[in-house]
């Protein structure tokens, strides 16, 4: 039996990649860390600017990474059991994680900054151009 999905419509070309993507995302159920999204008008009303803020307290800008692969934003945090104390409770783990978001084309990552134990991260979705091209039609009798 063939699997339907809103993918598979005939209208729809190209987009295989996509519905890749948005099936990892499913899979992935990770909530750390925790994470806000928002939207930030630019002063000339063309286009907006996205930021990500991360929860990530405790870690130290070592200690973390923010890269862009390919059409992904992979921010990465890896911190190290420190082995010359010794805790009586340990409730706050060493803990690495790694969040994955998806950009769409053309957005870029304008930077990052770390204050507070919140990492923010701005992106900048440029108002997409609106191409109108005429496809000349070739008669062969």
């Amino acid at each position: 039996m063939t699997r339907m999905t809103p993918f598979s419509n005939p209208l729809l070309l190209g987009f295989d990649s996509m519905e890749k993507t948005l099936e990892r995302i499913a899979k992935s159920g990770d909530s750390y860390p925790p994470y806000n999204i928002e939207r930030l008008r630019n002063a000339d009303g063309r286009g907006e600017q996205l930021r990500i803020t991360l929860a990530v307290a405790g870690f130290a800008e070592q200690d973390l990474e923010v890269i862009t692969e390919e059409n992904q934003l992979v921010v990465r945090g890896r911190q190290t059991d420190d082995t010359e104390r010794e805790y009586l409770h340990r409730g706050i783990a060493a803990r690495q994680f790694q969040r994955v978001f998806v950009l769409a084309d053309g957005m870029q990552v304008l930077g990052a900054e770390l204050r507070n134990g919140l990492l923010s991260i701005d992106l900048d979705r440029p108002q997409p151009e609106r191409l109108v091209r005429k496809i000349n039609i070739s008669v062969k009798d």
